[in-house]
């Protein structure tokens, strides 16, 4: 979270959609071995409560039940040109960004639950995808199904700490904030200029 109280993102349940929309980030953990990452996709199954798998060959798999996990989600993000601001030249280039990260608990599944975490996670993705006829894990071979969540396993995240960040450079005024979106928007980045015109 940024040290500024200005870019903090308190709204929990924007947090929660922000998440649901990307359905993926990266998940630390500490372990004997040192910090670890791993690259995950994810879907809320319930309130508080992220489902996700890890590779079994992951080497942080091994550490995660039990262990506290941290999951970040990082959305738009782009340099900022101090020129753009039209507001003289005392200003400086930053970076501005949206992310959250949630904390918690990393418990491991069993088999029944992991199986319901990968038909979650595919019946967020693909409801996406339509008028697609929607994908389903039935529609595989049992036993090649059953071979590849052999080489998966499912964790839920009981989260307990959320921290939003959306620096959009609300410390500006307005029409400067504005200005620098449009200059990104010219550059192509659409989704963060975006975000800096709808700050709230």
């Amino acid at each position: 979270m940024h040290p500024n109280p200005t870019f903090r993102w308190e709204d929990r349940e924007a947090m929660r959609g922000f998440v649901a929309q990307l359905g993926f980030g990266a998940l630390f953990a500490a372990t004997p071995d040192g910090p670890r990452v791993a690259h995950v996709p994810v879907v809320w199954l319930d309130e508080t409560t992220l489902g996700l798998h890890v590779a079994r060959g992951n080497g942080i798999a091994r550490h995660l039940d039990g262990a506290t996990g941290l999951f970040t989600a990082h959305g738009p993000d782009a340099y900022v040109s101090p020129d753009w601001y039209g507001t003289g030249p005392n200003e400086v280039p930053t970076w501005n960004y949206v992310s959250v990260e949630l904390e918690g608990r990393m418990v491991r599944t069993d088999r029944d639950a992991l199986r319901a975490i990968i038909d979650a996670l595919s019946h967020e993705q693909e409801r996406r995808l339509a008028p697609k006829p929607e994908w389903t894990s039935a529609k595989v071979d049992p036993a090649l199904l059953g071979k590849m969540l052999d080489a998966i396993i499912g964790f839920r995240l009981e989260v307990t700490a959320w921290r939003g960040t959306r620096k959009l450079g609300q410390n500006k005024p307005e029409s400067a904030r504005h200005a620098a979106a449009d200059a990104l928007d010219a550059q192509g980045r659409r989704a963060i200029a975006h975000w800096m015109r709808n700050p709230e």
